[in-house]
């Protein structure tokens, strides 16, 4: 098992390494697929805020390879991309040593098509060489490249990180004027092209500092053997030493380059076919095309909340056993006892499904009435002149022993009905007193004018 990173890249095997930091061929747990990893050896202020501008490119093309994501773990740092397997172009020529012009020209149309991406975004790459140029593996078919590395790669405009005597980039494709010191621009990525061109059609690293004299010493030299003429044209353009002489923009280079693609040769039989084998190699043990073996997959991020659904306006009918409840005794004759039914937005019908056969409910032990006892005495009595009392309750007297102090007796309590023989007296309402006379007299004879006014104008009708 390799070591995790952030809780999502497993570090599989190392594939490649720069000044910067290492690459390895990694697995993301959360995509479940190998990526590139290059993980940032050095934490020194300076190299780290090359590696953040490093990571924060986004270019989107085909034939560019930009970090993807990127994360941090305690003191370590990385950043991913795709995985490309075929290799660079040193592998290539190592392989076949100097290519065809045609399979060359294929080459040249796809970084210039992806160089014309990186400087749409403003951005100079400053460090175009075999090694930072990958292929993807796709055999003996139209070969696929992309253009990598942006460690030391910067926007127009942008501060150094450098001293301006401090020359960055690879020692043999420096342009003229990045010797002298001078501001990173376009023209700088299209001379190192030129020198990359010269490599795979010769098979060997150019001699850039010999190759700057001739020109500046005898203009644009012949084309060199084994080079047609309008290729060598294109670029002759590409390598002049003086930066203005040069081809101004990379899809103005690619555009010549396609011209002259169609004044080659075509291709013959006993041209070699080129492969661009898987260079990475097996896995290593414990690891699959699908992963690491024996172990779980990765726990997947938990999908967002969602929101609750929205009340429904009116409800569902129901049908007849939705509604069947056991009555108990003394409730209401359906529904639960004493509950207020609620008010229900009229729905059209619905078809109602016939109900199914249910087992009938089992009925509740109904309690047998207790039986009749002695009618109780009446509570009052009436006497002649209609007043009422309280009755006594009745008891057995018993015989008090002889020196027992006699209990004394409570007074009958007196009924509310006897002290108010007449009955309760009637409720008499207050009257309101109306508005003093100050005030009425005026609001009548106001209201009696009014009222002839309008006799008076109906008159005139």
């Amino acid at each position: 098992m390799g070591e995790v990173f952030a809780g999502r890249y497993e570090l599989v095997d190392p594939i490649g390494r720069g000044g910067a930091g290492a690459v390895w061929r990694a697995f993301d747990h959360r995509r479940r697929r190998y990526v590139a990893a290059k993980v940032l050896q050095q934490s020194d202020a300076h190299t780290l805020l090359r590696f953040v501008r490093e990571q924060a490119l986004r270019i989107d093309h085909p034939h560019v390879l930009a970090p993807a994501s990127w994360a941090a773990d305690d003191d370590k740092v990385l950043f991913t991309m795709d995985l490309v397997k075929g290799g660079s172009l040193a592998h290539v020529i190592g392989d076949y040593g100097p290519l065809a012009p045609a399979f060359v020209c294929t080459l040249l149309d796809q970084l210039l098509a992806g160089l014309t991406a990186v400087h749409e975004e403003g951005v100079v790459h400053r460090d175009i060489k075999p090694a930072n140029i990958l292929l993807e593996a796709t055999g003996t078919g139209r070969p696929h490249l992309r253009l990598s590395d942006f460690g030391i790669a910067m926007r127009k405009g942008e501060p150094r990180l450098t001293e301006t005597d401090y020359v960055v980039g690879t020692p043999g494709y420096f342009a003229p004027e990045q010797m002298l010191g001078e501001e990173p621009d376009f023209p700088g990525d299209l001379f190192a092209v030129g020198l990359v061109a010269l490599y795979l059609l010769e098979g060997a690293k150019p001699d850039s500092k010999a190759l700057i004299q001739r020109f500046a010493a005898h203009g644009t030299p012949d084309a060199p053997q084994g080079i047609p003429g309008p290729l060598w044209q294109v670029l002759a353009t590409l390598l002049q030493p003086d930066p203005d002489a040069r081809f101004r923009t990379a899809a103005g280079a690619r555009k010549a380059l396609l011209a002259a693609a169609e004044l080659l040769p075509e291709p013959g039989p006993d041209d070699e076919i080129v492969e661009v084998f898987d260079q990475l190699g097996p896995l290593p043990p414990g690891f699959g095309p699908e992963g690491p073996r024996g172990r779980p997959a990765a726990a997947a991020p938990p999908p967002p909340p969602q929101a609750p659904p929205a009340p429904s306006a009116a409800p569902a009918p129901r049908g007849p056993a939705d509604d069947f409840h056991l009555a108990p005794p003394g409730g209401t004759p359906s529904g639960h006892p004493g509950a207020a039914t609620p008010a229900a937005t009229p729905v059209p019908p619905a078809p109602l499904t016939p109900p199914q056969p249910s087992t009938p409910p089992t009925p509740l032990p109904v309690r047998p009435p207790d039986p009749p006892g002695p009618p109780e005495p009446p509570a009052h009595r009436f006497d002649e002149d209609g007043h009422t009392y309280p009755l006594t309750r009745p008891y057995t007297a018993r015989p008090v022993p002889a020196g027992e102090p006699t209990p004394p007796t409570a007074p009958a309590p007196v009924p509310v009905g006897a002290l108010a023989a007449d009955g309760p007296r009637p409720h008499r309402r207050r009257r309101r007193p109306g508005p003093p006379a100050k005030v009425a007299v005026p609001v009548l004879l106001l209201a009696l004018v009014s009222y002839a006014v309008g006799f008076w104008a109906l008159s005139r009708l």
